[in-house]
C-alpha cells in the first residue's frame, strides 16, 4: 500500500502586507515617474546651488539686505545667511516647489487618460492614493532637508561659522547657532507637507494640473497679505503661511515655543483636511464610464477660484478676532533689553571693559504706534532716556534717543537708529577692523500670543 504525502498547504500572505507592497509598488513608480521630470530637477539643482551663489555674492560686495531678519548679520555669521535664505524659502521656495511636485501628480493621469490602465493594475483606489502622496512627502522632505544643509555649509565655507547674535542682543555660541538653525528648517518641512497638501487637492478637484502647480504660491501669496491684515491673532495662526515664521520664537536669549507648537499643529491640521477631502473626491470618481476629454474646461477651476476667494474675504474680515498681539507692554521690555545688551557688546568691541551684568540706565522709556489705533502691527516710535555716568565734578548727563520700529504681526520688528547718535553701519573696533555696529539696525521678537 503506497502513502501519499499531502503537498503543505500555500499560507496566503497577510492582507495588511499585500497592501504595504501595493503602496511600495506605487511609491517607487511615481518616485521615478517624478525624479525624471525636468521641473523637479531643477528645483532640487536651485535648492542645492543657490546658498554657494548667494554666499559668492556676499563675498564681493560689502551691502547688507537690512530689510529682512537677520539681514545686517550676514557678512559676520555664516548662520546668519542661513536663515536669510530660510525666510526666503518659507515664504515663497517651498510652496511654489510643492505645487511642482504635488500639483500635478493625479491631474496628470486625466491628462493622459491612464486612469483605468492604473486601476487595473491589482492595485485599489487607495493604495493609488496612498503611494502617490507617499513619493510626495519624501520628495518634498528630502527638498527641505537639501535646502538647510546646503544653506548652513555654504554659510560656513563661504562666510564662516562665527556665533550668532541673538533677538536680544546676546550671543549664541557656534553650537548653539548650528542646533537652532537645524531645528528651523526642520520645523518647515509639515508646512511645506500642507501646501504639497493644498497642490494634491486642487490637482483632484480640477483635474487640471495648471491649478495644482500655481494654487499652492499662489494660496501662499494670500496669506502672506492676509497677515498684514489686522490685529487679532486667532486669523492669523490658522494661516499655515504663518507657520514657516515660527523659527523666530527660537532665537532670542529665551526662546518661546507657543507659536512654533500652534504652527505645527495648524499643518497638522491642514494635511488632514485636505487630504480628507481629497480622498473623498477620489474615492467617488467614476473611471468605468466614458474615457474623460483631456481638455476638462475651466468649470471646475472656476468653481475652486471661487470658493477660495471666498475664504480669503472671510479670513480678511477675521483679521481683528482674538487678542491683539502686538503691544507697547510687550514690545517695551524686549526692544530695551535688545538695547542694552547690543550698547554693552558695542562698547566691548570698540575696547572699553565693561562688566558682566552692566545694565544701563535707560530712563523714562515710551513706545507709541503711529495711526489711529494704539496697538497691533505696524510703524512705531520707541524713544527713552540714557543717563551716562557722572565724570569728575560733572552730574549724570542724560541722552534722548529714538528708534523708529517697523513691527509686524509675529512680534518681530526692525529697529532703526538714529545716525546722529549712532553712527553709520559699520564702525572700527579696537584692532582697527571695520566690524557691524550693533546699534545702526536692531532685530528682534517677542511671543505675541
Amino acid at each position: 500500500m503506497t502513502v501519499t504525502q499531502a503537498a503543505p498547504a500555500v499560507k496566503p500572505a497577510p492582507a495588511r502586507r499585500l497592501r504595504q507592497a501595493q503602496v511600495r509598488h506605487v511609491y517607487l513608480v511615481e518616485r521615478r515617474k517624478l525624479t525624471s521630470q525636468l521641473a523637479v530637477r531643477l528645483v532640487a539643482l536651485i535648492a542645492a546651488l543657490s546658498p554657494f551663489v548667494f554666499g559668492a555674492i556676499l563675498q564681493v560686495q560689502s551691502g547688507s539686505p537690512t530689510d529682512t531678519l537677520y539681514g545686517v548679520w550676514v557678512h559676520s555669521s555664516g548662520f546668519a545667511m542661513s536663515l536669510l535664505l530660510l525666510a526666503f524659502a518659507g515664504a515663497w521656495g517651498f510652496p511654489l516647489a510643492a505645487g511642482i511636485i504635488a500639483g500635478d501628480v493625479f491631474s496628470a493621469e486625466d491628462r493622459y487618460g491612464t486612469w483605468k490602465w492604473v486601476l487595473t493594475r491589482s492595485c485599489s483606489r487607495g493604495e493609488v492614493f496612498a503611494g502617490k502622496l507617499l513619493a510626495v512627502g519624501v520628495l518634498l522632505t528630502g527638498l527641505v532637508a537639501l535646502t538647510g544643509a546646503a544653506s548652513i555649509v555654504a554659510g560656513v565655507l563661504l562666510i564662516g561659522g562665527d556665533p550668532l547674535v541673538s533677538l536680544s542682543g546676546t550671543v549664541l555660541s557656534s553650537g548653539g547657532s548650528l542646533v537652532r538653525v537645524l531645528a528651523s528648517w526642520l520645523q518647515c518641512i509639515l508646512p511645506t507637507l500642507a501646501f504639497a497638501s493644498l497642490g494634491v487637492l486642487f490637482s483632484i478637484a480640477t483635474r487640471n494640473g495648471i491649478m495644482g502647480v500655481i494654487g499652492p504660491p499662489l494660496t501662499a501669496l494670500a496669506m502672506q497679505l492676509l497677515l498684514l491684515v489686522g490685529a487679532g491673532i486667532w486669523a492669523h495662526m490658522l494661516l499655515v503661511g504663518s507657520a514657516f515664521g515660527a523659527w523666530h520664537g527660537l532665537f532670542p536669549a529665551t526662546p518661546f515655543f507657543g507659536p512654533l507648537i500652534v504652527g505645527q499643529i495648524v499643518s497638522l491640521v491642514w494635511i488632514v483636511v485636505c487630504l480628507r477631502v481629497a480622498w473623498r473626491i477620489f474615492s467617488r470618481r467614476d473611471f468605468a464610464g466614458a474615457p474623460v476629454a483631456r481638455r476638462q474646461g475651466w468649470g471646475p477651476p472656476a468653481r475652486v477660484a471661487v470658493a477660495l476667494a471666498a475664504a480669503v474675504a472671510l479670513l480678511a474680515l477675521a483679521g481683528n478676532w482674538g487678542p491683539v498681539g502686538v503691544t507697547s507692554a510687550k514690545l517695551e521690555p524686549s526692544f530695551l533689553g535688545a538695547f542694552n545688551n547690543l550698547t554693552i557688546r558695542q562698547q566691548r568691541e570698540v575696547g572699553r571693559r565693561i562688566p558682566a551684568g552692566a545694565r544701563l540706565s535707560i530712563l523714562f522709556p515710551t513706545c507709541s504706534r503711529r495711526g489711529s489705533t494704539p496697538t497691533g502691527p505696524g510703524e512705531w516710535v520707541c524713544s527713552f532716556d540714557v543717563a551716562s555716568q557722572a565724570s569728575g565734578p560733572l552730574p549724570p548727563q542724560q541722552t534722548t534717543v529714538t528708534y523708529e520700529l517697523s513691527v509686524q504681526g509675529d512680534g518681530c520688528y526692525k529697529a532703526q537708529s538714529p545716525p546722529a547718535f549712532i553712527g553709520q553701519q559699520t564702525m572700527r573696533d579696537d584692532h582697527g577692523a571695520s566690524v557691524v555696529n550693533p546699534l545702526y539696525t536692531i532685530y528682534g521678537c517677542f511671543n505675541p500670543m
